[in-house]
């Protein structure tokens, strides 16, 4: 495995896959691990989620830069990535006791309640774009839980996996509790086979986790599957456009484009089509895209060249079909994976950016005529994760929250994770939720405890 820097090429470190006995090693620490952590109290929990968020905190320059040399964000970008991983910590480490409590329900029995127990070893398949947000997002709520975890996590970003069992390890978690796993993709099947690992959550594309989820149904084990999208931003005459265009800036060159809730298709009714679009491809141009450990750098280079491949083939393509250029669009010459800030607009379905995610910071504009037809093109595509709908109306917005197909409905605000609102999607978005309580219920056993009346028990006995 190597450390690529995506703006040399320049290889930074390699390392050594784990062998399969290193692996068999590490199932074997974590079940045993969870033996005796899933009795811990949740306030002995919480300390150790709270060292971790000061750890985080403390080492945040440090990890951010790391991040920088292993997947190309600026540097202030993953300082606030870190940063948010801390908060997430020690939003879990408050409120997971609260959401996991037994929960009284009446009935006829003379008790009747619900208890959230742990499952046991759970594994995380995580990508590289939010390389510690990602996995802190499962962490935070799944070790709170009383799981233990393992992390599979991409193969280009070796360096910031290892940091992450560190920080945990620096923050006091017992040994076994979380561990890295230096494994290929190829590998992730037979650690889900093992009967010792309960559950998994990946986030990842679309292949990943069709390829995953088919192995977790077919062991009978829960699955969270966070994948991709295609995020629509609908602008309607009634909007703030010089805020919506200011925000369609940042909500599409996010991590350099490389987010799956970046806004990537911008739906702008005819009315304020031309005022909208003249004021957000003036601030996609503003933009400066360079060296990622630079002060000065809005937009760093792609992850790795597949992906930089990937997007001028969509936009070849776009072109070869009708679509019009209205900035960028030029691979520069030079190292590193560096793209343009790029705008298409004059697009038709037979297109391969109409339904394909682009993953990069290429922009998708688009003109309708009506609420209905900007509710239609929004839902027009196979991903359901987030969504961005910009009007002062309230029966648009009602409209939007109503009937946008997607995991989170953002009104006059671009789509964020938040640690205490779930996170996720529909179609093929994936399933199940992150984040907030109902991102902590995904990985434990919520298990009915009914307790009869002895009078009753007596009778049942004998009638």
């Amino acid at each position: 495995m190597q450390s690529v820097n995506p703006a040399s090429g320049e290889v930074i470190a390699t390392y050594e896959d784990h062998t399969s006995e290193q692996v068999q090693a590490a199932i074997a620490r974590a079940h045993e691990a969870f033996g005796s952590y899933r009795r811990t109290p949740f306030a002995t929990r919480a300390g150790w989620m709270n060292a971790a968020a000061d750890v985080l905190e403390r080492r945040a320059d440090e990890l951010a830069r790391l991040a920088t040399r292993e997947m190309g964000k600026t540097v202030e970008a993953a300082r606030q990535e870190v940063l948010k991983c801390a908060v997430a910590c020690r939003f879990y480490a408050e409120h997971a006791e609260g959401f996991l409590a037994p929960k009284t329900v009446q009935t006829e029995a003379q008790e009747a309640y619900v208890v959230h127990q742990p499952l046991g070893v759970v594994l995380a398949v995580m990508p590289w774009n939010f390389p510690y947000w990602q996995a802190f997002r499962f962490i935070a709520p799944t070790l709170m839980a009383g799981n233990t975890g393992l992390l599979k996590h991409a193969s280009n970003v070796p360096g910031c996996a290892l940091a992450i069992e560190d920080v945990l390890r620096e923050a006091g978690f017992p040994e076994g509790v979380f561990t890295t796993l230096l494994i290929g993709s190829a590998g992730v099947e037979g650690v889900l086979k093992d009967d010792r690992v309960t559950a998994v959550s990946l986030t990842g594309s679309e292949g990943a986790g069709r390829a995953v989820s088919a192995t977790a149904g077919g062991q009978l084990k829960p699955a969270v599957m966070e994948l991709g999208g295609s995020d629509p931003f609908i602008v309607m005459p009634s909007a703030d456009l010089d805020l919506a265009a200011k925000t369609a800036v940042t909500a599409r060159t996010i991590n350099n484009g490389q987010s799956c809730i970046a806004a990537k298709r911008f739906i702008v009714h005819a009315d304020v089509y031309d005022a909208f679009t003249e004021a957000f491809i003036a601030g996609l141009k503003a933009l400066k895209v360079g060296d990622p450990e630079a002060d000065d750098t809005d937009v760093g280079p792609l992850a790795t060249p597949q992906i930089r491949e990937d997007i001028h083939r969509q936009l070849q393509d776009a072109v070869n079909k009708g679509a019009r250029v209205r900035l960028g669009g030029e691979v520069p010459e030079g190292d590193g994976n560096y793209y343009p800030v790029t705008a298409l607009d004059q697009l038709t379905p037979e297109m391969d950016v109409w339904l394909e995610e682009t993953f990069g910071p290429v922009a998708l504009i688009f003109r309708v005529g009506s609420l209905d037809e900007a509710i239609d093109l929004a839902n027009a595509t196979t991903f359901g994760l987030g969504s961005s709908a910009w009007t002062s109306d309230a029966a648009e917005r009602r409209r939007f929250v109503e009937d946008l197909e997607a995991g989170s409905v953002f009104i006059n605000a671009m789509v964020a994770s938040d640690p205490r609102l779930p996170f996720g999607g529909i179609k093929n978005s994936g399933f199940g939720r992150e984040l907030g309580e109902h991102g902590i219920l995904q990985f434990v056993n919520i298990k009915t405890v009914s307790v009869g009346a002895p009078d009753n028990a007596h009778r049942s006995k004998t009638e």
